[in-house]
């Protein structure tokens, strides 16, 4: 105590005496110094700063609770984290290739994107499907599309994450399906689907049903998996999209971990043990601009959620408090002016992720600001995590900024105001509450008002864009889906449609709406139908019949 309080006058004597010299010959940069969040930052950091009287009990070892140093005990030297680049585009043909590219050129994982169609429960043939097919991800009609999509990629060995959420059930029960065609049981399967319908809600906007039936199918997948897919990871609980769509760093935090314990209350009060499964949760970080506060975040995430797991839910097993996560550098920060300026941004926040223990990583390409990316560009965004790995050797110890007075401060700064954010949304009745409320979504909307407002005003510089711009633009040759594609997929799902066992169709969706109209657990039932090759979107409208279709209220 004493060492604090002559450090704090020893710096308002560094204060008067040597800074102010040279502020009277050299002036401060004329703006407010804060993070995205808008956390004030001091113009020093020192050990007055910190709580370095419960080490153990705040930061502790990697691999031991809380968590805050990284989820295991030797992060990296043991292995790098999994380099899983986000692919899907056009047909199942098409992206299979890129997948096999990929693979080629040393990603260790698979992550599927799929078009919006596929996205909300609709076929390629649907009305409102025209125009979408395969333009920002691949179009998935039916097993048969799964079976093009995985082909001569071996299942046992290589582990597929799915960004899909109000279909994810039907779109797991292909991958099972395939599976079990390339004779690889389901107990054997690696992977998460992302299954995160709040932040939809929230934020992204591809719902389908409302949440109380939306929440079933969570929790059915939970159940599911609980009992015959333990490697999988049923959830990825997303604050990426919350970022996307404007939120700060804090916000991020606070209300991922808000949908993390509505989930485990549902799981929960459906029959679950939480040491059963909440060691299949994971998580999806976005890693945004601010280099310092976005490795912060990732640090005070861990150890909120350690403590929620352990204090709220009195989770017994280590495994059920750790926070595992993936990330995907920021997209919204991308600019299509000089487009070759995002190599060096998403350098900068696939570094940021490593150095905050991400378990997996996306690296977004140079010009997704105006297309999808071209292999050129996928081939430089994965030799970023490469170069990273294996030539940065920020890998080579754990956690290598822990003890940084700004970083632990920071990180203590993230934590306290996240959790008044969880207060606050606990006292509304939880997150799907505050979600109908509106209020998660006011909070994001005038946070990414106040963000735009700063560019705008020039008081936060964005390079290219509204400062060191040029006259002349660079030109890229990019990536075009083939419009002529759409009519190829409609006529494919019509040959399946025609080739299959029609006998075998109306039988199995004629129990899942049996099944839905009860309290079945729906996978099962949804396996049932992608084996004979009912579409997603028959499936899809068996629940809409018995589910209904949410219309998001008006908040604003």
């Amino acid at each position: 105590m004493k060492e604090k309080k002559d450090l704090s006058k020893s710096n308002e004597e560094w204060d008067k005496s040597t800074v102010k010299k040279t502020l009277e010959r050299f002036p401060e940069r004329e703006e407010e110094f804060a993070t995205i969040s808008g956390i004030p930052l001091k113009r020093l950091y020192t050990p007055a700063d910190i709580d370095d009287t419960h080490y153990l009990e705040r930061l502790g070892y990697p691999g031991q609770y809380p968590y805050t140093r990284g989820v295991q005990p030797t992060m990296y030297r043991g292995r790098f984290w999994t380099m899983r680049q986000y692919s899907g585009f056009a047909t199942a043909k098409e992206t299979n290739e890129r997948f096999r590219f990929l693979l080629e050129q040393g990603q260790t994982g698979v992550s599927v994107a799929f078009d919006l169609p596929t996205q909300i429960g609709y076929d390629s043939d649907h009305p409102l499907a025209h125009g979408e097919v395969g333009k920002v991800g691949v179009a998935i009609d039916s097993l048969a599309d799964m079976e093009v999509l995985f082909d001569s990629i071996p299942l046992d060995t290589v582990s597929t994450s799915m960004t899909i959420n109000a279909p994810a059930a039907v779109l797991l029960a292909m991958y099972i399906a395939v599976a079990e065609k390339q004779g690889v049981p389901m107990e054997k399967l690696r992977g998460t689907t992302q299954n995160d319908i709040l932040k939809e809600y929230a934020a992204r906007g591809t719902y389908i049903y409302p949440p109380k039936p939306s929440m079933r199918l969570t929790t059915d997948i939970f159940k599911f998996c609980s009992e015959k897919m333990p490697l999988w990871n049923t959830i990825s609980i997303s604050g990426y999209h919350l970022r996307e769509a404007g939120s700060t760093a804090v916000q991020e935090v606070a209300f991922t971990l808000a949908d993390g314990i509505a989930y485990v209350e549902a799981a929960i009060k459906s029959g679950l043990d939480v040491d059963g499964f909440a060691s299949r949760l994971s998580f999806f970080f976005g890693s945004h601009s601010d280099f310092l506060e976005e490795i912060a975040k990732f640090r005070a995430a861990r150890r909120m959620w350690a403590h929620i797991m352990r204090e709220r839910f009195k989770a017994k097993k280590d495994n059920s408090c750790r926070m595992r996560f993936h990330t995907q550098t920021a997209g919204c920060t991308l600019t299509a002016q000089q487009p070759d300026n995002n190599i060096v941004r998403v350098t900068l926040q696939a570094l940021q992720a490593v150095l905050g223990g991400t378990q997996s990583l996306h690296t977004n390409s140079r010009d997704e600001a105006l297309s999808l990316p071209t292999q050129e560009a996928v081939q430089i965004a994965l030799r970023t995590q490469q170069i990273i790995a294996y030539e940065s050797g920020v890998g080579d110890t754990i956690d290598p900024l822990a003890g940084s007075y700004y970083i632990e401060s920071l990180t203590d700064e993230i934590e306290k105001r996240a959790m008044d954010y969880i207060d606050r949304i606990d006292k509304m009745g939880g997150a799907p509450s505050a979600i109908e409320q509106g209020f998660i979504q006011k909070e994001i909307h005038i946070a990414a008002y106040e963000f735009q407002k700063n560019v705008d005003q020039k008081k936060r510089v964005v390079v290219g864009v509204n400062k060191f711009t040029v006259d002349v633009e660079q030109t890229f040759d990019y990536l075009r889906v083939d419009p002529t594609m759409e009519t190829e997929q409609v006529d494919r799902l019509k040959n399946v449609k025609v080739s299959r066992n029609q006998s075998k169709v109306e039988p199995a969706l004629a129990a899942l709406k049996k099944g839905a109209e009860g309290d079945d657990n729906l996978m099962s039932l949804i396996l049932d139908a992608v084996r004979v090759y009912a579409t997603l979107g028959e499936i899809c409208d068996v629940l809409r019949d018995v589910f209904g279709e949410y219309i998001s209220p008006d908040i604003l």
